[in-house]
């Protein structure tokens, strides 16, 4: 795997005053090209030909160059690294260049600086550490099967990787499972691979929250780390919209094409305000706990996946290690950045700002790995 020593020794050869910002043009990209335009950083859009006309639609998000590949995974190759590097260029993840270009690649092969701590990919990515992760950090999570003759009651069935639910199904016996999964491969939508990494979870009901929050190593904003450097700042908060949440519209008889949980988008998400203390506290415990598991910890943006329930309170599912695509829902702000920042902030501009104040103060290696 790269070391940090490698990624530190080309960063410190960086021209501080003239840093660009990248990523693929997937995702949350847009929020990032604007964010970095209005912190006043230079943007370069690493993207398909395909892809290029979406951009050039959106003036203002816009990155500054683009990048052309044929295809995502071309980032790995020397030549393409070699020009972000000598462009003083800082990476910015997210869901499709995890998933595109892999998260054991970019581990092994990718040398560009990234903004935050890519060791987060090796707990994020890979179910069984990423539940240890949350169970350590004190939060409740749902029963888990080992398999499908397990199966007792509901369960939720979903497949590895940054895939925004594709595949994803309810079952209510090991029966119904294997009949579901063997539509679903039939069909294309799981392979053989997907079939080796399930995870069968039990369905827990309740309202989703998907918080969207930042711990900063530089600012003192938001709630302080009880174990050491970095404060913790709730940005935002969406819920995401799927196939299933329209199912009421064919009632009483519900088509089979109704129950799919592919994320087609996001809605905006006030929580009742007694909750925000203990949305908070679930941001923080998670950040306490990766200090632990891969230090120097999370670093940057990352969401949890709940379901909040009256009777049981807050249940997490997943963490994702990285700015979410709800965050789009906010390239102005959102109702709570407006209580930390004199200015519109999304979360896109808050990873661009992280940057620039870490190369005017000479601490570009506490933000990127």
């Amino acid at each position: 795997m790269i070391s940090r020593r490698e990624i530190d020794s080309i960063s410190s050869r960086y021209d501080r005053r003239n840093l660009a910002v990248a990523t693929i043009c997937s995702h949350s990209a847009l929020q990032i090209f604007h964010g970095a335009r209005l912190e006043g950083l230079r943007s370069i859009g690493i993207c398909t030909p395909d892809r290029r006309a979406m951009y050039e639609a959106f003036p203002l998000a816009k990155p500054d160059r683009f990048l052309m590949v044929k295809g995502f995974k071309d980032v790995l190759k020397p030549e393409i690294q070699a020009q972000l590097t000598k462009d003083n260029a800082v990476v910015i993840p997210h869901g499709s260049f995890v998933e595109y270009v892999g998260a054991e690649e970019i581990l092994e092969r990718f040398v560009v600086p990234m903004f935050g701590n890519r060791l987060s990919l090796l707990w994020e990515t890979d179910r069984r550490k990423q539940r240890e992760w949350l169970r350590s950090s004190g939060l409740r999570i749902p029963r888990e099967y080992e398999s499908p003759e397990e199966i007792d009651g509901k369960v939720f069935v979903k497949f590895q990787g940054a895939r925004g639910g594709r595949g994803f199904f309810t079952a209510e016996n090991p029966e119904d499972f294997n009949t579901k999964l063997l539509q679903r491969m039939k069909r294309g939508i799981v392979s053989e691979e997907d079939r080796a990494r399930i995870t069968i979870q039990e369905f827990v009901s309740g309202v989703r929250y998907y918080p969207h929050y930042f711990c900063s190593r530089l600012e003192k904003l938001g709630i302080q780390s009880t174990k050491g450097e970095g404060n913790l700042e709730l940005l935002s908060i969406d819920k995401r919209i799927e196939p299933i949440d329209e199912s009421y519209r064919a009632l009483p008889d519900i088509p089979e094409e109704f129950y799919d949980y592919t994320v087609t988008g996001n809605q905006p998400v006030i929580a009742r305000e007694s909750l925000v203390p203990q949305i908070l506290e679930m941001g923080r415990s998670t950040v306490d706990e990766s200090m632990t598991l891969f230090p120097p910890g999370l670093i940057g943006a990352f969401s949890l996946e709940t379901v909040y329930h009256p009777d049981t309170g807050f249940t997490v599912f997943e963490v994702s290690a990285r700015i979410v695509a709800g965050t789009n829902l906010y390239p102005l702000g959102s109702p709570y950045s407006a209580y930390l920042f004199a200015e519109p902030m999304s979360t896109g501009r808050r990873i661009a700002r992280e940057l620039r104040i870490a190369a005017s103060r000479n601490a570009l290696e506490k933000v990127v790995f």
